[in-house]
């Protein structure tokens, strides 16, 4: 049979054929602790499913990836393992009208962030464990049926060493050296769960009055490794928490289902956060060792509600197959904002979405593997790849879109009635547009046609023609698509008109909201307005387009930005301005201009760091090579100036100095981060505390400036898991062939490091000071993509394939080399000729903004 890449019509012939009634699992974990160097490290895992079958005789198979199994039994008869395990799935025929499997199996410990984790802590030796499963990695844990649509109820038990503490989805209670949890309600293998070590633990409650009179308790729980405990903000996460349950009980209807509360925040992790049911996981790197802006605070609300949210979107109601993934990652991304507004201290959340999250779907979907809403998913390479920004962001900015098409009430009790009408079960599209079409009385279908069913972006420009008073004869908004993706799209849009005020001040005088619909839409509404200087299309963000700006607007932009008042138009225009940019519609350098006369004016912060992002972006990737070390040396001068202005002691003074050593390359520049590691030099009111040290020490060590001892000195004071991470992505920084050589084997050639240590060498290697440095590797890598991709497993595959593409070697040769890679390799997996595909993409659109860039000088 196939192996481990489980297609859509296997799942389905098997959802068709089988029934699931429940689980018990029993791990033994005790080995994660014990002497031993066997290769892999195994852990004991005993599985019983009980299950029906439509068509007794039948054949179907249970998925299991494991080292070995040492025995398998079917209604009692005892199976080959030999004969019916293949590594990835054990047949199973003839199979009665009801089932009982038992395996019992030794399970590989994982270091990839895949299946059971194990991380042993650098600084106290002490061992943690956790899971993660999606999209299909429970398999590598206990035998399952590992889709979607065939949910169950489990039961776990789990012998761990003496001290530790377990948790999982349900309830657990230790007796006779077993832990042993409650039965969960029916849900999907992908989102069970198992935490395991000597975690901090802090805990607290959560009651609400229900409709009925009744109370609902629910019992709180957050927990790190020991080494994190000082800086963990369990009481900022627990009102977030309390916040969010609030929320969404106000406007779901439906009191949480799933017993207690518990957010664990476990190192290694791939992910931002996984929403299991009861044990919400998360990347550690949430709980901040040093001084952060709000913005990282902000982010971390959002990533809390919007796992939260899935609670209902996802493990209430489940896709039946990954096509329909965007239906419970575009509304958590929805709701995950909609909520942080409407709950916490964080009311300008929407801005962040408009600029940070909406900068992800307008990148995604402009790639050539930019796909719809409600994507074709033939199996689960596919599935792994579709968590991107066109399921998270696009979707999130589509829904935000629909409140404003038919309501926020309409939406919000669409929501209520689908929750109840499929709690426990699975869904597709039809099932959630058909209660919408209820509550609203829209027609849904043409706009899930339009909006969810086709690729692209579209691009919104104003046209302004005046009248001899100098008034407003005839506006209208011009629709465009990409040839590739023609679709023109429906679009409920606010239009503003802005104008400079006596004071200077670039404020608003005049909002229409119009359907904008076909390739040409008057806004009559607007004539015989006073004639404006700059015109927003998508004003209030209620579209998802490219917004596109005339040459009156543009011009107005490019000398008063900075006065335009409004955070979020500011906002707006400032995307608007980097889309151009990576559209090769403005010059990089223009754009590193604007950075550098208003940015210092910016007072959001999440919007600032993103363009201190965007200002990097453009010297890396789309200034014209020749102009590039003015570039250099431009944002370096400003971004000190603008660090010695900020106020002593403010978060803004940080990401200036933050962005400061980011830009810092000339001898001066790198002298003035020494002082201020070293403390003979000091700005004001900027304290450099760890984190802010390796973040200074970064550029020093890409300049050789600080070497291995300086390092190996910063690792003893830091001596913690992040202090290693920070020490291996400087390590492989260093501008040095021999350096360079042994970073690329141990990520490429060696499977030793664990999955954290894999990005940071990564993230070291990967230098755009050292382009001459890294030309050898280019061919290296089309050498090498293919095995590591079938050698490693596929988070790891894709690490590397993305990491080491050699964009910095931009020029029409490694355009050529990797089209004839994609000639020569037709038949390499689908989801790696993506990953080629898509780093191809960028880079062609790179070279364009050089040549535009080019042509400005």
């Amino acid at each position: 049979m196939p192996g481990e890449n489980l297609s859509r019509d296997e799942a389905r012939e098997r959802a068709a054929l089988l029934s699931v009634d429940g689980y018990d699992v029993s791990l033994d974990v005790r080995s994660a602790v014990e002497d031993g160097d066997e290769s892999p490290r195994t852990f004991r895992s005993v599985t019983t499913i009980r299950f029906r079958c439509a068509e007794p005789g039948a054949t179907s198979f249970a998925d299991l990836i494991a080292p070995s199994v040492t025995s398998v039994s079917l209604n009692g008869r005892d199976l080959d393992p030999g004969e019916v395990f293949d590594g990835s799935r054990i047949t199973l025929e003839d199979l009665a009208a009801e089932n009982e499997l038992v395996v019992d199996a030794q399970c590989a410990y994982s270091r990839t962030g895949e299946g059971l984790h194990r991380f042993v802590d650098p600084e106290d030796g002490e061992v943690y464990l956790y899971t993660q499963y999606e999209p299909a990695d429970s398999r590598r844990v206990f035998a399952n049926f590992e889709q979607p649509d065939l949910k169950a109820p489990f039961r776990f038990e789990v012998r761990a060493p003496e001290e530790w503490t377990v948790w999982s989805n349900g309830v657990g209670e230790r007796a006779d050296g077993v832990w042993r949890f409650a039965e969960t309600k029916p849900i999907s293998t992908y989102i069970t769960c198992v935490v395991a070590g000597p975690y901090h633990y802090v805990t607290d409650s959560y009651s609400r009055t229900l409709a009925d009179g009744g109370t609902l308790e629910i019992p709180l729980g957050a927990m790190c490794r020991k080494g994190l405990a000082p800086h963990f903000d369990a009481d900022d996460i627990f009102l977030v928490t309390k916040q969010g349950l609030d929320f969404f009980h106000d406007h779901f209807d439906y009191p949480y289902p799933f017993g207690k509360y518990d957010q664990a925040f476990v190192p290694e992790y791939n992910l931002g956060a996984m929403e299991n049911p009861g044990l919400v996981t998360f990347r550690e790197e949430f709980i901040f060792r040093g001084k952060v802006t709000q913005a990282s605070y902000e982010g971390r609300a959002n990533v809390v509600l919007h796992e939260m949210a899935h609670m209902w979107f996802g493990d209430l109601v489940t896709m039946v197959w990954w096509d329909d993934l965007w239906l419970k990652e575009s509304f958590a991304d929805f709701m995950g904002t909609f909520a942080n507004v409407g709950a916490t201290r964080f009311k300008d959340a929407w801005i962040t979405f408009a600029n940070r999250r909406k900068a992800w779907a307008y990148r995604a979907d402009q790639l050539p593997s930019t796909h719809p809403i409600t994507a074709d998913i033939r199996d689960l390479q596919d599935a792994k790849l579709n968590f991107d920004g066109i399921t998270y962001a696009k979707g999130a900015s589509v829904l935000k879109q629909l409140v404003a098409y038919v309501g926020q009430d309409a939406f919000l009790e669409g929501a209520r009635r689908y929750f109840k009408r499929h709690a426990y079960g699975n869904t597709r599209l039809g099932d959630l547009l058909s209660v919408l079409e209820e509550t609203s009385g829209r027609d849904m279908a043409a706009w899930s046609r339009s909006w969810l069913q086709t690729a692209g972006v579209n691009s919104l420009t104003p046209q302004v023609l005046l009248s001899a008073e100098g008034r407003i004869a005839e506006l209208a908004v011009v629709q465009e698509a990409a040839e590739s993706h023609p679709e023109l799209r429906p679009h409920r849009i606010a239009v503003g008109l802005y104008r400079k005020g006596a004071d200077g001040a670039v404020e608003r005088y005049a909002r229409v909201e119009v359907d904008v619909d076909g390739p040409r839409t008057v806004v009559p509404e607007l004539a015989g307005a006073e004639a404006p200087e700059l015109v927003l299309v998508n004003d209030d963000d209620l579209t998802y387009c490219k917004t596109r700006f005339d040459t009156e607007s543009l011009e107005t932009l490019k000398a008063h930005l900075g006065d335009l008042t409004d955070p979020l138009a500011r906002a707006l225009c400032w995307s608007a301005l980097w889309n151009m940019t990576r559209d090769a519609l403005l010059p990089a350098r223009d754009f590193v201009d604007l950075v550098l006369r208003f940015a210092g004016r910016e007072s959001d912060i999440g919007v600032l760091q993103m363009l201190h992002a965007w200002a990097n972006s453009s010297l890396v990737n789309y200034v014209a090579p020749a102009w590039r070390p003015t570039g250099e040396r431009l944002l370096a001068e400003g971004a000190l100036k603008e660090l010695r202005l900020a106020e002593p002691g403010s978060e803004h003074q940080l990401a200036w100095a933050r962005f400061f050593a980011t830009a810092a390359s000339g001898e001066a520049d790198l002298q003035l981060l020494q002082g201020l590691l070293e403390g003979s030099a000091k700005i004001d009111g900027l304290t450099v505390d760890q984190e802010l040290r390796w973040a200074f020490l970064g550029p020093l060590a890409a300049h050789g400036i600080a070497d291995e001892e300086v390092l190996a000195a910063e690792l003893a004071r830091d001596d913690t898991a992040s202090g290693k991470r920070h020490q291996v992505r400087c390590l492989a920084s260093r501008p040095s062939a021999a350096v360079k050589a042994q970073a690329w084997a141990q990520v490429v050639e060696s499977d030793a490091l664990s999955n954290a240590l894999v990005e940071a060498t990564i993230g070291g290697w990967h230098q755009s000071s050292q382009r001459e440095l890294l030309a050898p590797y280019a061919e290296k890598y089309f050498a090498a993509i293919e095995r590591v991709w079938a050698d490693r497993s596929i988070q790891i595959g894709m690490d590397v394939v993305r990491g080491l593409f050699p964009s910095l070697q931009d020029s029409p040769d490694t355009l050529a080399a990797t089209d004839a890679w994609l000639s020569a390799h037709e038949d390499a997996p689908p989801a790696l000729r993506r990953l080629v595909l898509e780093a191809r993409d960028d880079l062609a659109r790179a070279l364009r903004g050089q040549a535009c860039d080019a042509s400005s000088s």
